[in-house]
């Protein structure tokens, strides 16, 4: 049992984490063998920094380009389906009134000859 203790009582004063001082290596400071020294790296540092935030910069303003283009194209097709809109309105309140208006006789009959082309182009694949 005194065994036991005295072994306690060695390992007690010791953290395994931490060698005794015979153990340790001598820690050096001081730049290590090849590295450049700290200010230059510093300034490389910087200027990556600056460059990555230029091109971080010219990315953002290219997107925001691209999106002012996206929106602009979808306003001008709302205003062309609005438009379209307005148009079919009109007309619907003029077969209302019980008239039917021209240009939707016109598209009725552009309709009708693309329907027979169609016949024909699918007539003419069949034989």
């Amino acid at each position: 049992m005194q065994a036991i203790e005295n072994k306690h009582r060695d390992y007690a004063g010791k953290d395994k984490g931490s060698p005794d001082k015979e153990d340790r290596k001598e820690v050096r400071k001081g730049r290590k063998p090849g590295r450049k020294s700290s200010k230059i790296d510093m300034k490389a540092k910087l200027e990556r920094s600056r460059q990555s935030a230029r091109e971080c910069r010219a990315r953002k303003k290219i997107r925001y380009q691209y999106l002012d283009e996206l929106v602009a194209d979808r306003e001008k097709a709302v205003l062309q389906l609005r438009k379209e809109l307005e148009m079919y309105t009109q007309w619907a309140r003029a077969l209302d009134e019980g008239h039917i208006p021209e240009a939707a006789l016109k598209m009725v009959e552009e309709e009708k000859r693309k329907e027979r082309e169609k016949l024909l182009d699918r007539d003419i694949n069949r034989q």
